[in-house]
């Protein structure tokens, strides 16, 4: 099997996979939102896994913790991620297609926008679950 590949939308941040991803958790947060102008959708991997192959645009934001990597040249959400965690979330749109993933759960459901109702039958969390 190959390993997933990605980057963002001008080509200036590019990232490899050498390892397994997590199914696709939907997060409604006010700040995933905010980040991405929508719903987060994010997958997951061990952060030893995830290989920068291109970074000069990467920038970091942080907040309460919590760090945001998007690119600077594009606008492009790529990350999401906490220092004391060895995991960190890509931004499943992020990835290159065929990703071979599937959608997991809604986390954060209690600070969904009220312009859009979650329709589908996937598990729901009011705030972080498991």
């Amino acid at each position: 099997m190959t390993s997933p590949t990605g980057g963002c939308l001008c080509g200036a941040v590019r990232f490899r996979i050498d390892g397994g991803l997590r199914d696709v958790v939907f997060c409604h947060c006010t700040r995933c939102r905010r980040f991405h102008g929508h719903v987060g959708a994010y997958t997951e991997c061990a952060r030893s896994d995830l290989t920068l192959t291109s970074d000069e645009a990467l920038r970091w934001f942080t907040l309460d913790g919590s760090s945001r990597g998007f690119c600077s040249a594009c606008g492009s959400s790529l990350f999401w991620s906490r220092e004391e965690l060895e995991t960190i979330s890509v931004a499943a749109g992020a990835l290159d297609e065929p990703t071979g993933l599937q959608p997991l759960r809604h986390v954060f459901v209690a600070d969904a926008g009220d312009y859009y109702e979650i329709a589908d039958g996937l598990e729901r969390f009011p705030s972080w679950g498991t």
